[in-house]
């Protein structure tokens, strides 16, 4: 799971358009492997994203959420070169956290 995030951030007028595709195995803790064991579940449970170190998204996860999720957004108030930062946490304590300029 080292792989970073994709972030894109973009404005069109007064709205900033955020695009965020999120590399996790996503495991609900319901699949067997061939040999009949228990995959632990393993998923996001929170995201956050921060304008300006603004909070503009604050998400609660559960397991029912797909492998590799893509997540966009909007919110008004950015301006082009603005940094958006996007944090991840998930049922394991990990985390990832990505930025992305405003264009």
């Amino acid at each position: 799971m080292a792989d970073p995030m994709r972030i894109r951030a973009n404005l069109a007028g007064d709205e900033t358009t955020v695009r965020v595709l999120m590399a996790h195995v996503m495991e609900t803790g319901q699949r067997r492997t061939p040999a009949g064991e228990t995959i632990p579940a393993h998923y996001i449970t929170d995201v956050q994203a921060t304008h300006n170190g603004k909070t503009v998204l604050q998400a609660a996860w559960s397991a029912a959420v797909s492998q590799n999720p893509f997540l966009s957004f909007k919110f008004k108030g950015a301006a082009k070169g603005d940094k958006v930062v996007v944090k991840w946490t998930d049922s394991k304590g990990e985390s990832r956290t990505d930025e992305a300029t405003v264009a």
